[in-house]
């Protein structure tokens, strides 16, 4: 077993933050056993701390630092697990997303020797100053301050050297650890965690390839370029690589320092209905959203305090939906406005959400009792994330699968909504959204954006145009082929069933028969004449009616 060492170090922490409490007390006889043996295993773990005094953490805060004690792959596992609000419990989320990354820097290989590997050439032939210093160290990666020989501020991010293997070891046992859980907890299988594990996988290795991040911060400059509410940083490819890149230096306020924000008479109502705006041009105009909108990621830029704009960095991770889900995800955000839960209800089947198979009363019942009581409250006070994570929970009920880039969308909505209520309270989210849904929905659905669609498609229709006979020819052999299978699976089916009834009438004639010899066999004649008959003699002649008359 080649994790064994790394096993016995995360059994000694699971010991040590007592996390068996998650596991429960009482299931399955079939699986008492296990988990008997899973609490007896962490008792020679346990003898140290036998005699300290009671931990009074809870468990929640106790697997919080249990992960913060095994490490970056595990701290950023907990910050994935978070955001599925959907199956966990609120208060354990919460404890989840305040998971630090806290990584002390590497010194060796430098950064200078990393950008030298990585670029074939010298440092100083690229850079007039690199720090050697980080400007800020996390798990997967740190970044130092430089200076192009043009003299351009930039950022240089780095791999941390060697975590792609620790990575890749770290997530083989948390695959175990996962299907364990699924096994054996309700809360594993709640969670999906196996399907959590797969998924956490991908956003980690993507991490790991730093084009893949300039090529999403360019993507996301490209799509606010010109724009007056979000400054995303230039990308200079000729210096980057899988393991370095090169970014414009940003100098803007953290958006959690209210106090200089406040300072510097910054509007902050302008500011957080801003970032509400921004999310949704993301989501519905240019289908690309920054997916990790934490608050290390976001600055203000100090420019224009009465109009004030963003800076966003790390865009590691980013969300996009389907043409389809996007269409359905506005249709039910616009009926759950108008509290029309049947409609709802019909989104969800019509998008394959939820199975085909599903009541549509029951499940139009389910949202109506979830979503009326959260309407009493004022607008204003109603939670638009926390809302529609209730819906996803609901609908997680009726069979609805996870979708990945649902709980992307529904992790970003809670930040931004969350950070913009930290700025301005009062945010009123609902009143920037619906009207933005609506006029999203009336322009999908205007004639001339329509006309525009069809001039867009009409160049891949006129190609297809002379395979038009060829599909249409194919399209009949299909059919004629179906036909006749078709015909030929009714044959056989009346064959068989034909068979089935002569087997049924010949069961019933024997039965009959043997009843009739029964009854003649009463008659004293024939009783003393069968007597006398040998039994092998009788029963052969009974086996040759059978076969026969009744075996064909």
């Amino acid at each position: 077993m080649s994790h064994l060492p790394r096993l016995i170090k995360v059994i000694r922490i699971v010991a040590k933050h007592r996390l068996d409490d998650f596991l429960p007390q009482q299931t399955k006889a079939l699986k008492q056993k296990e988990l008997t043996a899973l609490r007896l295993l962490l008792i020679p773990f346990r003898l140290p701390r036998i005699f300290r005094s009671t931990d009074k953490r809870n468990r929640n805060r106790r697997l919080r630092e249990a992960m913060e004690e095994l490490g970056p792959v595990y701290i950023k596992f907990g910050q994935l697990l978070s955001t599925r609000r959907d199956f966990l419990d609120r208060n354990l989320a919460d404890e989840l997303q305040s998971l630090q990354d806290n990584v002390p820097p590497f010194n060796s290989p430098t950064v200078q020797n990393i950008v030298e590997d990585a670029l074939g050439v010298k440092s100083e032939q690229l850079f007039k100053q690199l720090d050697i210093e980080p400007l800020a160290s996390a798990s997967v990666a740190q970044v130092h301050k430089a200076k192009l020989q043009n003299n351009d501020e930039v950022v240089v991010k780095v791999i941390r050297p060697g975590i792609e293997s620790t990575i890749a070891a770290d997530l083989k046992l948390l695959k175990w650890i996962a299907s364990l859980l699924e096994a054996y907890s309700n809360i594993g299988k709640r969670l999906r965690l196996i399907e959590v594990v797969n998924d956490y996988e991908k956003v980690i290795f993507g991490e790991l390839d730093l084009q893949i991040e300039a090529a999403n911060t360019s993507q996301l400059r490209s799509n606010f370029e010109n724009s007056d509410v979000l400054y995303v940083p230039k990308v200079y490819w000729n210096y980057t690589r899988k393991n370095v890149l090169v970014l414009e230096r940003i100098h803007g306020i953290p958006v959690t320092d209210t106090d200089s924000l406040r300072d510097l008479k910054v509007n902050l109502k302008k500011l957080a209905e801003t970032g509400v705006d921004i999310f949704f041009t993301q989501v519905f105009e240019h289908n690309f959203f920054h997916a990790d909108m934490h608050p290390g990621n976001i600055f203000v830029s100090s420019e224009n305090p009465k109009s004030p704009s963003y800076i966003a960095i790390d865009c590691a991770i980013i969300g996009s939906l389907s043409d389809d889900d996007q269409e359905y995800l506005a249709k039910n955000l616009l009926a759950i406005f108008k509290r029309d839960y049947r409609r709802v209800a019909e989104l969800h089947i019509a998008s394959g959400w939820v199975p085909k198979t599903t009541n549509m009363h029951e499940f139009e019942f389910a949202m109506r009792t979830v979503c009326e009581p959260i309407f009493e409250k004022p607008l204003k006070e109603i939670s638009f994330g926390q809302l529609l994570m209730q819906l996803f929970r609901t609908a997680g009920k009726f069979d609805m699968e996870v979708q990945p880039s649902l709980v992307l969308l529904q992790k970003t909505l809670l930040n931004i909504e969350g950070l913009g209520r930290q700025l301005y309270p009062e945010l009123d989210i609902w009143k920037t959204a619906l009207p933005y849904l609506e006029n999203w929905n009336n322009e999908r659905l205007n004639p001339l954006n329509l006309l525009s669609k069809i001039q867009e498609n009409m160049p891949k229709w006129i190609d297809q145009l002379p395979n038009l006979p060829l599909l249409f020819i194919n399209a009949s052999t299909q059919s004629s082929k179906l036909s006749e299978i078709n015909k030929s699976l009714v044959r056989q089916q009346q064959i068989a069933e034909k068979k089935l009834e002569r087997q049924r009438r010949l069961s019933r004639n024997s039965g009959l028969l043997a009843l009739l010899f029964a009854a003649f066999s009463l008659i004293p004649v024939v009783s003393e004449t069968l007597a006398h008959i040998p039994a092998a003699t009788l029963g052969l002649g009974l086996l040759g009616v059978y076969l026969l008359c009744f075996r064909r």
